[in-house]
C-alpha cells in the first residue's frame, strides 16, 4: 500500500477515536446488504491497492485490501492457482479486504476449505489508529494465526484490514458438470451418498428438480466419475457456477425486494427439506437458501437451529440478520471489541446491536 494512503487512513481512524465518533468501512460495497445498516462517515479502503508478494511456488499471495479480486484471481490464473474457497464478487467491485471481512465462500467450501481456512495473516489498523500484524505469509508461519482467522467473517468490526496472506490452491487441470433430475429429498440422499465416496466433487447445487454436480481433478478422475454421478453433462459449467457464487442465478433475482427476505442456513447435510418457499441448495446439503416472503416469522431460524445450524437473514425483510449470541458467546465478543476497538468506532452494530 501507498504511505500516503495509509496514512490517511491512519489519521481519520486518530480523529474518529479522538471523537467517539463511528466509521463505516468500505470497499467496493458489493456486500452493504450484509448485516445490519452501519452510521458513520464513509472510511474508503479502495486506495489499498495492488499484490504486495506472490510465490506461485510456495502457494502463497498477499495484497492489499481494496485489490479487486478479479485483479487477483487474474495473476493466480496465469500461474495455474486459485483462492480455492471461491469468494462471491457479487459484483465488478468486489475486493478482497470486503471478502475477508465478510467471510463468506462460494461452492467450492466443503471440498477446499473456507475462507477463515485459508487465511495465513492479516494487518489491520485497529481502534488506536496503530497497524497490527497478525500471522505471517508462509504456511509454516502459525504465530498470531488465529486471530488472523479471528478477523475473517468479522465484518469490520474489529478493525481495518489493509493487507491479506492467502494460501493459494492450484487449479484443477479438469472440470465437468453433471445434471441430474430428481426431487429435494433424492438430491439430499444422494449428495450425501456421494460425499462418502472417493469422487472428485468440487460443488453441488440443486434447485427447482435439477441437480448440479462439479467435478474436478485428473482427467481420468472426472471421466471415472462422471457415469457414477450420471446425468448429462453441462457445457455452461463455468458459467453457471459464477452465478451460483455471485448470485446472479435466476433464484436470486428478486430477493430483497418488497415482500420477499432471502435467508441462509448453514446446516447438517443430512438435514430434511424445509417447506418455507423457493429453496436451492449447496454444499453436498449443508447449505440451504430460501425465499421466504417478508411477512413470513422467524421460524427459518428455529428450524435451522434443530438441524444442528443456524440461520441468516440475508437479504431483504426486518430485523435481525444474525442470530443474537448466547450470553457468553455475547461476553467474548464484547471482549473482543473492548480489546481491538475500546471506543466502539468501527461498523457500529453491524455484527450484533451494541457491538
Amino acid at each position: 500500500m501507498t504511505d500516503a494512503a495509509l496514512d490517511a487512513l491512519r489519521d481519520t481512524v486518530r480523529a474518529a477515536t479522538a471523537a467517539h465518533a463511528p466509521l463505516a468501512i468500505r470497499g467496493g460495497n458489493t456486500k452493504h446488504f450484509y448485516g445490519a445498516a452501519v452510521v458513520g462517515d464513509v472510511l474508503d479502503t479502495r486506495a489499498l491497492t495492488g499484490i504486495v508478494d506472490y510465490e506461485p511456488t510456495e502457494l502463497v499471495i498477499t495484497a492489499r485490501a481494496g485489490t479487486l479480486l478479479a485483479d487477483i484471481e487474474a495473476a493466480m490464473h496465469e500461474n495455474g492457482q486459485m483462492l480455492a474457497f471461491e469468494p462471491p464478487h457479487f459484483d465488478a467491485g468486489g475486493t478482497l479486504g470486503g471478502a475477508i471481512a465478510s467471510g463468506l465462500s462460494g461452492p467450492r467450501r466443503p471440498y477446499a476449505g473456507a475462507a477463515r481456512d485459508l487465511v495465513l495473516g492479516v494487518r489491520v489498523l485497529d481502534g488506536a489508529g496503530c497497524e497490527q500484524r497478525f500471522g505471517g505469509q508462509v504456511m509454516k508461519n502459525v504465530a498470531g494465526f488465529d486471530v488472523a482467522r479471528l478477523m475473517t467473517g468479522a465484518l469490520g468490526t474489529l478493525g481495518v484490514l489493509t493487507e491479506i496472506s492467502l494460501k493459494c490452491l492450484p487449479r484443477p487441470r479438469t472440470e465437468a458438470t453433471r445434471v441430474v433430475d430428481c426431487d429435494e429429498a433424492t438430491s439430499i440422499a444422494l449428495v450425501n451418498q456421494w460425499g462418502g465416496k472417493p469422487l472428485p466433487l468440487s460443488a453441488t447445487c440443486w434447485h427447482a428438480g435439477r441437480l448440479h454436480v462439479r467435478l474436478s481433478g485428473a482427467a481420468p478422475a472426472v471421466a471415472a466419475a462422471a457415469p457414477i454421478i450420471g446425468g448429462t453433462a453441462l457445457d455452461e459449467g463455468v458459467a453457471f457456477w459464477a452465478s451460483i457464487r455471485d448470485q446472479s442465478h435466476a433464484f436470486f433475482r428478486g430477493h430483497g425486494n418488497a415482500g420477499r427476505v432471502l435467508w441462509r442456513m448453514s446446516v447438517k447435510s443430512t438435514a430434511p427439506p424445509a417447506d418455507f418457499g423457493d429453496t436451492l441448495i449447496e454444499w453436498g446439503g449443508g447449505l440451504r437458501w430460501i425465499v421466504q416472503d417478508a411477512q413470513g416469522d422467524d421460524a427459518p431460524r428455529a428450524w435451522a437451529a434443530a438441524q444442528g445450524g443456524h440461520a441468516t437473514r440475508f437479504r431483504g425483510g426486518e430485523g435481525a440478520a444474525f442470530a443474537s449470541p448466547d450470553a457468553v458467546m455475547l461476553g467474548l465478543h464484547q471482549r473482543l471489541k473492548a480489546t481491538f476497538d475500546p471506543q466502539g468506532i468501527f461498523n457500529r452494530g453491524r455484527l450484533y446491536p451494541g457491538l
